[in-house]
Parts: structure tokens; C-alpha cells; sequence
């Protein structure tokens, strides 16, 4: 089983996308559209205060009917935090998104973010290792 370091190094795209908590949800909203991601990690400083993600737009602005250009990214993150370190294993941290009902985990090594992976990347990851043991056991049947 491989871990979050080695995801984060299959990935084509490492740079970790974020946003201030006094930026609009429109602008949040922008930039993942721009940049192709469902989430965004909220910055102050050099702190990681939250994460917004496409479902929390759905959820805290379209289904409660308020405007995304009044909305700010602070009133809407989900807060606290979940995070992994780079030395976490797939299995476990696929473990922690469902227990927890997320879709990404920013990777953090002493208190330094280093990316962030999404529950596709971690799928992914699974289905190409059990793909993997499938062709040697079905090479080791055949020999």
C-alpha cells in the first residue's frame, strides 16, 4: 500500500490552491473553476483556518439562497481542518474521508502545507494496486 507522498508525486498538477477567509465565495468559486478543483484551502497568514469546497457552496449558498459576491469564504468553510501527513498511508486516509464524509485532505508535514489529495486520487491509487495484483496472480496461475 502506497502513501500520500507517493500520490502527491503521481500527480500532474502539485501546486495547493488557496483562498483568504475575506474573499468572496464568487471568487472561490472562480478560481476552481480556473484551476480545475473541487476544493480550496483557506489561508490567513501562514495558517490553514479552513477548506471550501464546491459542496459547501451548494450546501451554505445555493440551497439557502445567498449571493456568492456577498458571501465571504470565511462564513462558509468547513472548519476544523482535517489533515494527513505525507507518511499516512492511502488506506488510512481513504478510512479517515469516509469516516468523516470528505472528499479532500491538504497534506500537512510539520505544520507545512505540502498538497492536498482528493478521494479520486486515493481511489485511484487503489484500483491501480489491485489491477496490479490481479495481473501477477493471474501471470503466477498461468506459469
Amino acid at each position: 500500500m502506497h502513501t500520500v507522498q507517493q500520490i502527491l508525486a503521481q500527480k500532474s498538477v502539485t501546486d495547493v490552491w488557496s483562498v483568504r477567509p475575506d474573499a468572496t465565495v464568487f471568487e472561490a468559486i472562480q478560481m476552481m473553476a480556473d484551476r480545475h478543483v473541487g476544493a480550496l484551502l483557506v489561508i490567513e497568514g501562514k495558517e490553514l483556518r479552513g477548506i471550501i469546497s464546491e459542496r459547501d457552496y451548494a450546501r451554505e449558498v445555493i440551497l439557502k439562497g445567498r449571493a456568492s459576491k456577498d458571501t465571504l469564504v470565511g462564513q462558509i468553510m468547513s472548519t476544523p481542518v482535517i489533515t494527513v501527513s505525507s507518511t499516512d498511508l492511502v488506506r488510512d486516509s481513504l478510512s479517515l474521508m469516509t469516516n468523516n464524509h470528505i472528499r479532500h485532505l491538504p497534506v500537512v508535514d510539520q505544520d507545512q502545507i505540502i498538497g492536498i489529495v482528493s478521494i479520486g486520487d486515493l481511489v485511484k491509487d487503489v484500483i491501480d494496486d489491485q489491477q496490479s495484483t490481479i495481473e501477477q496472480l493471474e501471470n503466477y496461475i498461468r506459469s
